[in-house]
């Protein structure tokens, strides 16, 4: 991929779907602006093709003498190497191919000795699994800087094994200085731990340099959308702990009466592993090693700050943030507009102008609650999005603030639909085949 920087913010890469015609409830069709990548981002080219590739190939790992099998294991194993790179893990640290982020919080919180350490703001993945060992809510403030004064005085409090941090809020985009708290951690006799889900697709991360101990993140997030993620980290933990399933492959030998579970990467990835997603993911770390990091966030902060600027002045609309000091923020708008609940905006955006967003409280409960809100809408930028993207979504909510939906609107078991839905709700499928009809 070559890295040049566009004054212009076309697409940095190709993606799936970026030439995706959908109706409009009015009549016609257009193409689809995506603006839900903090959801699941589409498949980039190169991973779409790698996986092209290995489907003749494709077989079960490890054990296996026949030439798909060997070569299939080759291609899992050397994923552990592209993530490896892709964030630049010390040598302790392993690779350990997880369904999602989520999979990997809960496998790393059967594994920690002891409390963790959390903030109130963080998404549920990186909320809710901590409680099994003693989990310890820390209640964010208006800046980082005192955020950061309030983890030190709990981590200070009594002992800690683990801070568990986001890398970059799934509401807001900010980010946190994760060196600083790392070194804060290890101060204070703990681990970090840091859900990179939202800030590995828009930052490059070296654990080596940052001192982070475990990180997780989703494959569907960094553009491999094929259900799997990775958990990184250091590996006396990972080798103590109980395996996280325990079945075939986490195993060196079984006996009726006993077990001798394997070492990590191996102890907690037991049964037959998801070698396609993991060939995916690795795909997506190299292709996303080949975009000059620079060129990434300088490409992301045109468009977002063309986003807001837009957004803010509009009547009505409120931009969400955390902090008022946060060093750097992802792709990732949230706003509110007043008089609209926001799953009417999101299904007028869909609906009437082929805009994707999302609405809702993004599975962060306790923050949306700080922030008074019942729910939010949430525009999210990738590797696919331009300049042309969000000036058609600033439009469209300007045309709503001033002229209103062109269309009616209703709830059915909370969710907002046009009346009448015209839009036929069909997958494209291959000549012959049967329709996938979605309700």
């Amino acid at each position: 991929m070559t890295a040049v920087v566009d004054q212009n913010c076309a697409a940095l890469a190709r993606v799936s779907g970026d030439d995706l015609q959908v109706p409009l409830v009015q009549g016609g069709t257009t193409t689809y602006a995506n603006f839900d990548y903090a959801a699941s981002a589409p498949a980039l080219a190169q991973v779409t093709d790698r996986v092209q590739q290995l489907l003749p190939f494709y077989a079960s790992v490890h054990r296996g003498a026949g030439y798909a099998s060997r070569i299939s294991t080759e291609c899992y194993e050397a994923a552990r190497g592209s993530v490896t790179r892709f964030l630049d893990a010390a040598d302790d640290q392993v690779v350990v191919f997880t369904r999602n982020t989520t999979d990997s919080l809960n496998l790393l919180a059967s594994c920690v000795p002891g409390d963790t350490v959390v903030l109130d703001i963080e998404h549920h993945a990186n909320f809710l699994p901590w409680t099994r060992h003693g989990r310890r809510v820390v209640q964010a403030a208006a800046t980082v800087e005192e955020t950061i004064g309030r983890l030190v005085a709990e981590l200070c409090s009594k002992p800690a094994a683990l801070l568990a941090v986001t890398g970059a809020s799934n509401v807001t985009g900010e980010v946190l200085p994760l060196e600083r708290l790392a070194t804060i951690a290890h101060q204070c006799g703990a681990r970090i731990l840091v859900d990179a889900a939202q800030l590995a697709p828009h930052r490059r991360i070296s654990l080596r340099d940052t001192g982070i101990d475990y990180l997780a993140f989703s494959g569907h997030k960094l553009y491999a959308p094929f259900g799997a993620g990775v958990l990184v980290g250091r590996r006396d933990w990972l080798d103590t702990a109980e395996p996280y399933l325990a079945g075939g492959g986490a195993v060196r030998e079984v006996t009726t009466a006993d077990v001798d579970w394997a070492a990590a990467p191996q102890r907690h990835e037991g049964g037959s592993p998801n070698v396609l997603g993991a060939a995916a993911l690795a795909a997506a770390c190299d292709a996303l090693c080949e975009i000059d990091a620079d060129t990434l966030a300088a490409h992301e902060h045109r468009l977002a700050d063309r986003l807001r600027d837009g957004l803010a002045a509009i009547p009505g609309v409120n931009l969400l943030r955390i902090w008022t000091d946060a060093p750097d923020t992802v792709g990732i708008v949230a706003f509110t507009l007043d008089g609209f609940v926001p799953g009417h905006v999101a299904a007028y955006l869909s609906a009437e102008h082929g805009i994707g967003v999302r609405d809702g409280r993004f599975c962060a409960h306790p923050l949306l609650a700080r922030l008074d809100l019942d729910g939010a809408l949430r525009a999210s930028i990738g590797l696919g999005t331009t300049a042309a993207h969000v000036d058609r979504l600033i439009q469209a909510v300007a045309t709503l603030v001033h002229d209103g939906p062109a269309w009616n609107y209703s709830t059915t078991q909370n969710l907002w639909n046009p009346t009448p839905e015209t839009r036929p709700f069909t997958s494209q499928t291959p000549t012959g085949a049967a329709p996938c009809l979605i309700d």
